[in-house]
């Protein structure tokens, strides 16, 4: 028996919280479900719905340092995202400004995927999965 039954939330400190909001909300078409500014901490923390009930955490920190990214560094590779059909989505984020990376097949499981980047430079993945 498995002990955890999937992802509530993946947490992102944004280098600029209302451009990633927007990105995530807008670009993404994704609902907020709760947005509050702790003043204690100057930090905004918004919650991102995802259709399949996991959540995004957008949260502002002010002096956080950039994330390592090329070559690889240890940590969070990457977040992806189950679509059902990869090249309407490729397609609609075209349509938004959004740049992907040429479709690649994973040799194991034959699906497609390809990557993009959110406003901070995170990968995200689009993993098709019909």
């Amino acid at each position: 028996m498995a002990l955890l039954d999937g992802i509530h939330h993946v947490a992102i400190i944004c280098s600029d919280y209302a451009r990633s909001k927007a990105f995530y909300t807008e670009v993404l078409a994704l609902p907020v479900i709760d947005e509050n500014y702790r003043a204690a901490r100057n930090s905004y923390k918004c919650d991102i719905g995802l259709p399949d009930g996991s959540q995004l955490e957008l949260f502002s920190f002010d002096g956080a340092p950039p994330r390592p990214s090329r070559p690889e560094a240890q940590g969070l590779r990457h977040l992806a995202f189950r679509v059902s059909d990869l090249t309407a989505v490729i397609d609609a984020l075209s349509a938004k400004g959004v740049a992907c990376e040429p479709v690649r097949t994973d040799p194991y499981t034959q699906r497609r995927f390809t990557f993009f980047a959110d406003p901070d430079g995170l990968p995200l993945e689009l993993y098709e999965q019909p």
